[in-house]
């Protein structure tokens, strides 16, 4: 009889720690709706105890979504706990997840406790947490450094206390696959209790072997699997949520292991992360990266040609990929739009089909071909937008390899129009300056990227800017078009309105 794993996703906790990979409380809510979409069975929304915008985005994501068990972190402290619960004691389905260090390295340098005080408060919190809902999860901190014997012995105690699902993490990527396996069915054997709950492992990515450390840890007896969406998180990352679903789907012969995860959904929720967040994933990225299923050397074209199973061990379609090249163009109407927003999967307001229909016939209207890219593009910037403080109203640049490059810029706020012209080293630069005269902000420039969408000359440019404001925060903001000095542009006011949101919302970004 198959199994059926649990999918515990914490790119909107772990994941988010990741450098570069935060997000405003909009897109926070979109990429839970979209896991939601997946069916992942525990959302872990956040910290809720570590700001105030934390516990504003882990709240309303506990109040929006219905399907999935909602967590939220929480160190065994009693503060902590009553945090975590005021956040999520609105979800269908709250779960408070707690924790506290158990290697000797961590309890002596990072607590300055002994064991036993360890045991004894984690007991205690759990108790504690107990009283608010039913449903406790309890992970010892970096675990894989942890004494075994110690561990067990925990481990009983904490099950008796009332946590229902004892994770038990390779918190610094450090163990390997035949080790992960020998330690959980050690810490078994001498915890009997460890039959009664749900086992779950968190696996870090260090070595390159958080995902075969978390089928190890399966095949070891947990029926959970902490993870993230591209595999973002601290340091080298989590182990990546979809090449373990289809790992476990792909080689149900072996691991006679599945999960409820829609697999269709993992490039949506794949480019839905990126788009958010800017960070891109490498191009030979396992299931998700643009060369998983391309195919350019004549003897693996040929093979394909007869059988696709030649060289591929899972099809395009199973992960959310589609064969159709061309789509829509310029004389298409709103009811192909949303019929072909629908065929990619997308659930939007009518607002955010509007919204997105307007950009759509902007970008038809310069392009010959529009591809489905284009328009997965197109819905994902608009469907994560934040109030515009700021929207373009004109530009004009002068630009050339004899003169100082100018940018005239017009920006619109409150319906007052603000103009602003500055020079630069490049059209670019000064469009950016500009901007920054404009909204009269002291603005670093972190990261700059412009890349095509599709293919061809009138492709359409997707730029990436990253700002930092006085107060030290990062703010990214992305631009499309087929000009990519607007693009730009674009990109530029887009990352100055989410820090303006940020700041209304009273939370960095």
């Amino acid at each position: 009889m198959t199994r059926m794993i649990k999918i515990f996703d914490t790119t909107l906790r772990d994941g988010e720690q990741s450098p570069g990979c935060s997000m405003n409380l909009r897109e926070k809510i979109e990429m839970a709706k979209q896991l939601e979409k997946m069916r992942v069975d525990i959302i872990e929304a956040g910290f809720a105890a570590s700001s105030p915008g934390d516990f504003a985005s882990v709240k309303m994501i506990a109040d929006t979504i219905k399907e999935s068990v909602v967590a939220s972190l929480a160190r065994t402290i009693e503060a902590d706990i009553d945090q975590a619960w005021e956040a999520i004691k609105g979800a269908a389905s709250p779960r408070i997840h707690t924790f506290i260090a158990t290697s000797p390295i961590h309890m002596q340098y990072k607590l300055n406790m002994e064991p036993s005080a360890v045991k004894e408060r984690a007991i205690a919190m759990v108790k504690y947490a107990k009283k608010y809902c039913s449903d406790i999860e309890f992970s010892a901190e970096d675990a894989t450094r942890s004494e075994p014997e110690f561990l067990s012995d925990l481990f009983e105690a904490v099950i008796k206390a009332g946590a229902t699902t004892i994770n038990i993490p390779d918190t610094v990527g450090y163990t390997t696959p035949e080790e992960y396996y020998a330690f959980i069915e050690k810490i078994k054997k001498n915890a009997p209790s460890m039959d009664l709950i749900d086992i779950s492992v968190h696996c870090h990515d260090d070595l390159g072997l958080g995902v075969a450390n978390s089928l190890a840890g399966v095949r070891a007896g947990a029926s959970q699997i902490e993870c993230t969406i591209n595999g973002i998180g601290e340091r080298a990352g989590n182990s990546a949520m979809e090449e373990i679903v289809m790992a476990l789907y792909t080689r149900r012969d072996i691991l006679n292991c599945d999960t409820r995860i829609i697999t269709q959904e993992i490039m949506r929720s794949s480019n839905l992360l990126t788009r958010i967040t800017g960070v891109k994933v490498q191009p030979n990225k396992a299931i998700v990266g643009e060369n998983a299923f391309a195919h350019e050397s004549g003897i693996h074209q040929h093979g394909m040609m007869k059988n696709k199973e030649t060289y591929e061990i899972m099809t395009p379609e199973s992960v959310g990929l589609s064969t159709n090249t061309m789509v829509l163009g310029k004389h298409s109407g709103k009811h192909a739009f949303r019929s072909k927003l629908k065929d990619l999967g997308y659930d939007v307001t009518e607002a955010e089909m509007e919204a997105a229909f307007a950009k759509f016939k902007i970008v038809a209207d310069k392009k010959k071909q529009v591809y489905d890219r284009d328009i997965e593009a197109i819905i994902s910037k608009e469907a994560v937008q934040v109030p515009k403080a700021y929207t373009t109203e004109r530009f004009v640049i002068t630009s050339g390899n004899t003169i100082t490059s100018t940018a005239t810029i017009m920006l619109v706020k409150d319906e007052k129009r603000i103009e602003k012209v500055a020079r630069g080293d490049g059209p670019i630069d000064a469009a950016f300056k500009a901007i920054e005269k404009i909204v009269g902000r002291d603005l670093t420039l972190e990261d700059y990227k412009l890349e095509s969408v599709t293919e061809g000359q009138d492709a359409l440019g997707d730029a990436l800017v990253k700002i930092k404001g006085a107060d030290g925060k990062v703010y990214a903001g992305r631009g499309l078009s087929t000009d990519v000095i607007e693009a730009s542009i674009y990109a530029y006011v887009n990352a100055v309105n989410k820090m303006i949101y940020a700041e209304t919302q009273g939370q960095g970004n």
